[in-house]
This record gives C-alpha cells, structure tokens and sequence, in this order.
C-alpha cells in the first residue's frame, strides 16, 4: 500500500523569482494576444474544433464493492458530493489534510494529483470499508460492476457556465480569460474541456433506475441537505445514526466547507493564478443572472434542450432547469 502523499498540480506558492517576471510574460504578450484572438474571430474559429482529450482514464481498473463512484459534471458541487461521500463512508467522524490524499481522480490530467487508484489505503482505514472516486466521465468511461455505487449529480448548466467561467479566470487563464459571450459559446461548443453537458446528463439519467445508481440534481440537494445525505447513506448501505446524520449534514454546509475550503483547492497552477475561493465560491442556485444576460441564459437553456431531444432523452428539463 502506498503511503505517498500525491502532490502534482496542488502546488502552494511559486518563487518571486518566478512570479513577477510572469506578469511581464502574462501582460506583454499573452494578453495583447488574447485580445486579437477576440477581436479577430479567431477564439470563435478555434472554439469550432474538437476538444483535445488531454484527461487521464481508468485504464483496465474493474470496480469492487468498495468502490463508491462520485460522477460529477465539472462545477456542479463535486467537492461537496465528495465531502458528504467521505464524512457517511466515515460515520461523520474523519478529517484529511486534502481530499485528494484519500479519494483518487483517475480522469485527473496529471496523475500525481490524487492518490492512485491502485492505493487501497482509502477503504481499509474506514469503518464500512467503502472510498470514494471522483470523476468527471460520462458513464460509459466509468468502470461498471453491479457491486459498486454510483452517484451522479447534473446542475443547471447556466450555473455551471457561470461558475466555469469565474473558475476558468482564477486558475489559469486571468485576465486572458474571454469576454462572456465567447465563453458562453465556448462552454456549449465541442473544443470544451469536457464532453458536452447534454452527453453527461443523458449518459447518468439512461441508467438512473439501477439499483446501485443514484440520480440527483445540485438543486435538490440544496432543497434537502439532511435527505440527501439520508438517501446516499441508503444507497451505500451504512446504517446512521440520528447523532451520525446531524454531524454529516454540519461538516457538508456550505458554511462548514467555506471554512476549510483549502482541503479542495488545487493550489496555483500558473504564477497569476488567483485560486482561493474559486474552488467553492457561492454555492448558489438560479444564480447565473450575476455574469449572464436574459439572451445568454436562453442561448444556453435553447441548446442543452436540442441537445438533449436530438439524444432521444426524456430528462424533465424544464421542470428542473427552465
């Protein structure tokens, strides 16, 4: 078993001597660039092609019993679905200098991120003998095995542009970051980091009424916090106590987890990064009026629901998302 902490992208600092002379790099030439992409048309050219798949995989892994699935689209509350995974798997009663010292991110584009897949340090250590496995893949890249749970959760994808966006300008790309409507063509075109919201959804919600999958929304989980930790623990099999239940639902609000929000943070991943904060911002719902228009809104709401009629599935979009 390994006893290795990963490390990867979750850098802390970069030196001053690397830092500033960035900004002259980021300034001078990366910036001036970006703009004459925009101004251009070429953002809107490149964002026509393809995505290049540069996240990792599960290889030949084969799910076991003590695997439970995290399946999460990208900014719809993946580090709070893990938190809660972690503290039933744990009876509410664990802590961790950084989640990815215990739950693995095989999909993850650097390796050394999280701990491996191979580690079974994880479930061993736990009182129920489960772990957690995050992922962004839609199902079909997901090892399957009737054994192992699976949980999935899809939000607004309004909200997720939104936080895509914010997210997308802390980590990486600052002030490089496109102006709001490129971005939104961006997230809904095919060169985006991840495969296409509507793919995700439909993917999940084919296989929702399998005994070990839950299907959930970000927004039903913030109507019932208590009810969905009660249902996840139901799927898992772990029995809670109403003490247990009470000090889940505490250590998974928001305002617990805006407190120790550095155990999900990536750390900086280029010398201007700006990431505290990013990683659980605001933990809203029908928030996407902050960034985006009434136009950018529809533009969106029209393309998820085409996407998903041309995909022949029946998700209510409306009654949770319109």
């Amino acid at each position: 078993m390994s006893t290795n902490k990963p490390r990867g992208m979750r850098r802390k600092s970069f030196s001053p001597w690397v830092r500033y002379p960035s900004f002259l790099l980021l300034y001078g030439v990366l910036v001036p660039l970006a703009k004459v992409m925009e101004k251009t048309g070429l953002w809107q050219r490149l964002s026509k092609r393809r995505r290049r798949d540069f996240y990792g995989n599960f290889g030949d892994y084969q799910a076991t019993a003590h695997d439970v699935f995290a399946c999460v689209y990208f900014k719809s509350g993946t580090n709070w679905l893990m938190q809660i995974l972690v503290q039933v798997i744990h009876r509410g009663r664990t802590e961790f200098e950084h989640v990815h010292d215990i739950v693995p991110w095989p999909d993850s584009p650097d390796p050394n991120y999280a701990v491996s897949l191979s580690d079974e340090t994880a479930w061993k250590k736990s009182p129920t003998g489960l772990r957690v496995i995050k992922t962004h893949r839609e199902f079909a890249q997901v090892p399957y095995s009737p054994q192992a749970r699976y949980i999935c959760v899809v939000r607004d994808p309004k909200d997720v542009c939104v936080s895509a966006y914010h997210f997308s300008r802390a980590e990486a790309m600052g002030p490089m970051t496109p102006s709001v409507p490129n971005f939104v063509e961006y997230f809904l075109s095919p060169a985006f980091q991840f495969c296409a919201w509507p793919l995700f959804l439909d993917s999940y919600w084919r296989v929702r009424d399998r005994e070990n999958v839950l299907f959930m929304t970000y927004e039903e989980m913030q109507k019932d916090l208590r009810g969905t930790v009660c249902k996840i623990a139901a799927l898992l099999g772990v029995a809670l106590s109403e003490e247990e239940v009470e000090a889940v639902v505490r250590q998974s609000s928001f305002d617990h987890m805006k407190q120790i929000e550095q155990k999900f943070e990536t750390g900086m991943l280029v010398p201007w990064s700006t990431p505290h904060g990013a990683m659980i911002r605001r933990g809203r719902r029908k928030g996407s009026d902050e960034l985006l228009t009434p136009s950018q809104q529809q533009r969106i709401d029209d393309h998820c629901r085409a996407e998903l009629k041309r995909l022949d599935c029946d998700f209510p979009y409306d009654q949770a998302f319109g």
